[in-house]
C-alpha cells in the first residue's frame, strides 16, 4: 500500500472536517509562482542557499514529468532525475538544467534511484513499486538483472506484498540493501550478484519498537566512520531515522519531530533528506529539506522553520511559509559545489529546484 496516498487521504478528511467546523485551511501559492522566484535564501546556519529560478524546466510537451521521485549523479557530472513518466522515466541534465539525454518507458512505479560503481563502470539500480522489483540497468538503460520479491525470507505469500522504494549499496563489498517501504516494511540484504543474504525490521504501527517500521522509505550505507560503517534507514511515519549495523542489528534513534523524510542522503560529513511533508501542517505543500552534522544534529532546514534544541531535544518543526516553492520534496541530491538538487513528488508535475549553496 502506498503511503502517500494514506497521507493524501488523511488530508481530504480533515479538510472536509475543518470546513464543516467553519475552520479555513490555509491558501497556498500556485506552482507557477516559483518558478520564476528571484533572490530567495533559504536555510540556517552554515547551510544557506539561493533559489535558482527556473532550473531544469523544459517543454512538458516533448520531456513530461510526473512524479520527480529522486536524482543522482555520474562520474561525469551528468544529474540523472527518475520520474515515473513512461514517456521517459530517466531525464539527463547537465549542472545549467540543460537536457542531455532521456531513456526509459517501461518503469510505471519508477520510485527509487542509486548509483553504483562495479570495476570502474558506473550503474544504476531502480526500485519500481508497480512492477514491484529492482532493476538494475547500465547508464544508457540496458537492463541488467533484476531483484523480484524475496520468497527466501518467507514473509512474503506472493510479489502482490512486495512494494520497493529504494536501495542502498555497500561500497565496500557491493551488497545491496533493499528497503520494502510501501510493503511489509523489511530491509532485505543481497549480495552484488542479488542473492539473498538476511532481511530485517517489519511493520510496526508503534514507535516504540526499535526494530521495525512504518514506512521503511530510505536507506543508506553510512560510511563516515570507515572502520564501523552503519545502515541509516528512514523511517517515516514515526518521523525518526533508525541506525542499524550492517547485519541488521538495531542500534539507535534519530528523532525528527515533524518531519516526514523519505531518504539519507551521505555527502561529505553531511547527511541530507527530503522531507515530503511535516506533521503540524495538515494541508498539502508543507515540505522542506532537512541537514544534519555528523553528530546527527540538525543544522539547517531550507524551507522549514530553523532547528531548535531544548536540553538535547530537537523540537518540532514546520514549513516556513515564506518560500511555498518546495511542495513536496522527495529526493535531494548534492553535487560537489555543496548545490543541492530537489526532485518533488506529487507538486504539479514540476520540474526539479536547483538551491545554490551560499553560506
Amino acid at each position: 500500500m502506498n503511503t502517500n496516498r494514506l497521507d493524501r487521504r488523511d488530508f481530504l478528511q480533515k479538510a472536509a472536517l475543518a470546513t464543516l467546523a467553519g475552520v479555513t485551511l490555509p491558501v497556498l501559492a500556485p506552482a507557477k509562482h516559483i518558478r520564476t522566484a528571484d533572490n530567495v535564501v533559504l536555510g540556517h546556519n552554515s547551510h544557506r542557499y539561493r533559489v535558482v529560478p527556473n532550473w531544469g524546466v523544459l517543454d512538458a510537451g516533448k520531456n513530461p514529468v510526473n512524479d520527480c521521485h529522486e536524482m543522482v549523479e555520474d562520474a561525469k557530472g551528468r544529474i540523472f532525475l527518475l520520474t515515473n513518466e513512461t514517456k521517459n522515466n530517466i531525464l539527463i541534465y547537465d549542472k545549467s538544467g540543460k537536457l542531455l539525454d532521456s531513456w526509459g518507458t517501461t518503469y510505471p512505479g519508477a520510485h527509487g534511484l542509486t548509483i553504483l560503481n562495479e570495476g570502474g563502470e558506473q550503474f544504476l539500480l531502480i526500485s519500481d513499486n508497480a512492477r514491484r522489483q529492482v532493476i538494475k540497468t547500465d547508464l544508457k538503460g540496458r537492463e541488467i538483472m533484476k531483484i523480484d520479491y524475496p520468497r527466501e525470507t518467507g514473509v512474503y505469500a506472493h510479489a502482490g506484498e512486495f512494494t520497493p522504494t529504494e536501495t542502498a549499496v555497500n561500497p565496500a563489498n557491493g551488497d545491496i540493501y533493499v528497503a520494502d517501504g510501501y510493503g511489509a516494511n523489511y530491509i532485505t540484504q543481497y549480495d552484488a550478484k542479488g542473492r539473498y543474504i538476511r532481511h530485517f525490521g517489519g511493520k510496526s504501527n508503534d514507535a516504540a519498537v526499535n526494530d521495525k517500521f512504518d514506512c521503511c522509505h530510505g536507506v543508506l550505507v553510512d560510511t563516515r566512520n570507515k572502520a564501523n560503517p552503519t545502515l541509516l534507514v528512514t523511517d517515516r511515519r514515526h518521523q525518526c531515522f533508525k541506525r542499524f549495523t550492517l547485519d541488521g542489528k538495531y542500534l539507535s534513534t534519530i528523532p525528527m519531530p515533524g518531519t516526514y523524510i523519505c531518504r539519507p542522503v551521505l555527502h561529505g560529513d553531511y547527511i541530507f533528506g527530503a522531507a515530503y511533508r511535516s506533521t503540524s501542517d495538515q494541508y498539502p505543500n508543507s515540505g522542506y529539506v532537512q541537514i544534519l552534522d555528523k553528530n546527527d544534529k540538525v543544522v539547517s532546514t531550507p524551507g522549514g522553520t530553523a532547528p531548535i534544541y531544548q536540553n538535547g531535544k530537537l523540537q518540532e518543526q514546520q514549513k516556513d511559509r515564506s518560500f511555498m516553492g518546495l511542495m513536496h520534496p522527495h529526493d535531494v541530491h548534492v553535487d560537489n559545489d555543496e548545490n543541492l538538487y530537489v526532485a518533488q513528488w506529487s507538486s504539479q508535475k514540476t520540474y526539479p529546484i536547483k538551491l545554490e549553496r551560499i553560506g
